[in-house]
């Protein structure tokens, strides 16, 4: 039996190295893997980075576009409310004009006619009616 005990105390150790071995060298192909996918990962965080500041500098491009574009906009919206103002007033201007204008023509066809007539009444005076 005692045989038995130290075959199995020599067997027992012998199969706890190798397994220490084995999980051992598991862990080194597991590390190795690992060490793999973590380099995998920084590469990508540094292309990730590097197109994320890209993103900033094409935003902050974009904000000062934004910012000048806006400032146009209001300086925009101000001449378009002066140059209404100044139609509204052109136009009131014209509308007088126009009419002032249809007036004067009124007068002229007035003073046709009554020149006519008066040229008329001549003549019959003259041709002794």
């Amino acid at each position: 039996m005692v045989e038995f005990g130290s075959k199995a105390l020599i067997l027992s150790r012998r199969v706890g190295s190798l397994y220490w071995r084995e999980v051992n060298e598991g862990g080194r192909e597991k590390v190795e893997e690992l060490q793999g996918k973590v380099d995998k990962f920084e590469e990508e965080r540094a292309a990730w980075k590097k197109e994320r500041e890209g993103w900033e500098e094409e935003r902050k491009r974009l904000t000062t576009w934004k910012v000048r574009c806006l400032d146009s906009e209001g300086k925009l919206n101000k001449k378009i409310g002066e140059l209404k103002e100044d139609y509204d007033e052109l136009k009131d201007k014209y509308d007088g004009v126009v009419g002032e204008l249809d007036y004067l023509k009124n007068c002229i066809i007035q003073e046709h006619i009554n020149g006519f007539e008066n040229g008329c009444c001549r003549w019959e005076v003259r041709q002794g009616r």
